[in-house]
């Protein structure tokens, strides 16, 4: 068959892997000029590193089985990296249950509480039971007030804004429960991952096609076409769509007001900083203080030895928030020297001097906002176009993005449709 995918992210990249190795003729259309998607890296130091911070956990099964395969196991290492929370004014341990239960302010009560909630949500292997309840209401009743107030709540705040009560506690159940301590890097970036799939379908005779947003998705007859924005146009007998909903609507033409419209996204917006020094003493670090303008600060060489770049210290500053924000259209020099201030507040001997080179990125659909009506409103894979189907981050709930999960799902689509041969 001639199969076209949509998207060069893990999704595509994966069902375009399945579908040339079942001997389809395979096309992808990538709109940027690189592969990965929210997992496409920048260089430093001569190292591929992701635009926006990534890791795996030792549940993501999908990724490790897809990594191993490409011959990539060797470069796929797990460590234990510290965690820590910013809170009242202070940076405290946060990377083992001991330290978590040590939180400052708890009570024995809150301690048993805590711990105790927490727990549950690992047991419970049906997330979908919380799809109705809200998140902090749950932790308010469960996990207590003061537990709910100093750790749930200002993170859900700071992810979500204005939407944190409208929250899921099937969403938040989902990070609890799948997430391990140990984490995985593949070393070297995961870049190398959707390289070694491209030159994987390429040298099976599938093509890759960067600069090539989707612009228009018609099935008139037997045949789906697609039109490019550069005025290019594809026909093929099966299409697998892999970008964010609202951009397959706005190709097929769908009303604004189907359901394919109703999922809100945030956006997302990361610094990569280049420094002399080490800023934080974490590899990741939660803020929980509303009033800071950004969500999470990852110190990458804090996991990863930092000669991998040069010698240089990698730090993330990242946030999810409505494109509309200031955050999301202020200009990056600009949006950097507002950030210092706060950045100081996490370290007060940091200084402008040790920034060495900095980079910025940002994705306009990159959170879905998982509310109790958000399962009611994700679209099936079949569209009303029988040679298309939909495969996005929106339809690996009670997830909400992943690489691996990704992965999965275009392993289930394309076991679907009879464009793999992984059942033979």
């Amino acid at each position: 068959m001639r199969v076209g995918i949509v998207g060069a992210g893990a999704t595509g990249l994966t069902a375009a892997y399945d579908a040339v190795k079942a001997g389809h003729d395979v096309t992808v259309l990538e709109a940027s000029a690189e592969p990965g998607g929210l997992a496409a890296s920048i260089e430093v130091g001569g190292t591929p590193l992701e635009r926006f911070y990534h890791h795996s956990f030792r549940t993501d099964r999908a990724m490790i089985e897809l990594v191993e395969e490409l011959g990539l196991g060797h470069l796929l290492w797990f460590h234990r990296p510290t965690t820590g929370v910013y809170f009242d004014g202070q940076l405290h341990d946060f990377s083992t249950p001991q330290e978590m239960l040590r939180f400052p302010g708890f009570s024995l009560l809150d301690k048993l509480r805590f711990g105790a909630s927490s727990a549950a949500l690992k047991v419970v292997r049906d997330g979908q039971r919380f799809t109705e309840v809200r998140a902090l209401d749950w932790m308010r009743r469960w996990a207590g007030r003061r537990v709910t107030e100093s750790i749930w709540e200002p993170l859900l705040v700071g992810k979500f804004g204005s939407h944190a009560e409208q929250v899921s506690m099937a969403w938040l159940w989902a990070r609890i429960h799948y997430r391990t301590f140990e984490l995985g890097y593949v070393h070297g970036g995961f870049d190398q991952v959707y390289r070694a799939l491209l030159d994987a379908v390429t040298e099976r005779g599938g093509k890759v096609e960067f600069g090539k947003p989707m612009a228009t998705v018609r099935q008139p007859g037997a045949t789906v076409l697609i039109g490019a924005k550069d005025g290019s146009s594809y026909e093929f007998d099966q299409v697998i769509v892999t970008v964010p909903q609202p951009v397959f609507a706005r190709a097929a033409g769908i009303p604004t007001d189907d359901v394919l419209w109703r999922n809100q996204y945030l956006g997302a917006t990361c610094f990569v900083l280049e420094c002399d020094r080490s800023l934080i003493p974490y590899y990741w670090l939660n803020i929980n203080d509303t009033a800071f303008p950004f969500l999470a600060v990852v110190e990458h060489t804090n996991m990863v030895d930092r000669a991998e770049y040069g010698g240089r210290h990698i730090v993330y500053v990242g946030n999810y928030v409505p494109r509309s924000d200031w955050r999301f259209t202020t200009e990056p020099a600009e949006l950097l020297e507002r950030y210092l201030p706060w950045l100081r507040k996490l370290n007060p001997d940091f200084d402008r001097s040790w920034i060495l080179d900095w980079h910025f990125s940002k994705a306009g659909y990159a959170q879905p906002i998982v509310t109790p009506e958000y399962r009611a409103s994700i679209p099936s894979h079949r569209t009303t176009m029988p040679g298309v189907t939909l495969a996005t981050m929106s339809q690996i709930y009670p997830q909400d993005r992943g690489q691996s999960y990704a992965i999965a799902m275009a392993h289930e689509v394309t076991d679907r449709l009879g464009l793999s041969d992984r059942r033979a």
